[in-house]
């Protein structure tokens, strides 16, 4: 049942290419709930095989992020925080899971558009509060790519060497899940740092 699962997203991402790589990769990085492992570890399965240029994969997942988010942000900048309160309910975004993203956005700043897409579950709706402040969207655009251009680097390197062999998959993305929350708390670390040694140099 498990292998019949995983050689069904194996063939979709196959027969719909690169296009259907951006677009899941769209879907994932805004707030729709789709898991972003099921476009990019199969990608890299199918590069491994030489049926895709692993290149091209993760500029189609990389970018299927980036305007997944951009979508995200513009409507919040455009709509506020209404169209969240009138819709989110629909896509799993309640008030409350609303107001702790916006509580640890201005908590953590600018930076946090970053670290968060390492973290699933919060990685597509960081995005949100990044809107409502209107943060500049320059910065948010190289913020999102650095972040989701790993986390799309890291399950396309999965697909590629462990290819269909799903348990040993389950527990390395575990693995590697925990790196990034690692990586994740360091990168906070080194931002505060440096935060704090501007504010001492004022």
């Amino acid at each position: 049942m498990l292998e019949n699962f995983v050689n069904f997203f194996i063939h979709l991402v196959d027969t719909w290419g690169y296009f259907g790589i951006f677009a899941m990769m769209f879907l994932e990085s805004s707030f729709f709930p789709f898991p972003s492992e099921v476009a990019m570890i199969p990608a890299g399965y199918l590069a491994f095989l030489g049926k895709m240029n692993i290149y091209l994969a993760f500029l189609s997942g990389a970018l299927g992020s980036l305007l997944g988010a951009i979508f995200n942000y513009y409507l919040c900048f455009f709509f506020g925080r209404k169209i969240i309160d009138k819709y989110g309910k629909f896509v799993g975004i309640t008030e409350d899971k609303m107001q702790k993203f916006e509580t640890f956005f201005k908590k953590h700043g600018e930076i946090s558009t970053f670290n968060c897409r390492l973290i699933p579950g919060i990685r597509q709706y960081i995005s949100l509060p990044a809107g409502l402040a209107k943060m500049n969207v320059f910065k948010f655009s190289l913020y999102t790519t650095l972040g989701a251009g790993i986390w799309v680097a890291i399950l396309l390197a999965l697909g590629y060497f462990l290819g269909q062999n799903e348990e040993l998959i389950k527990e390395e993305l575990h693995t590697i899940t925990i790196i990034c929350l690692v990586f994740v708390a360091v990168s906070f670390g080194i931002y505060f740092y440096y935060q704090k040694r501007k504010k001492d140099k004022i």
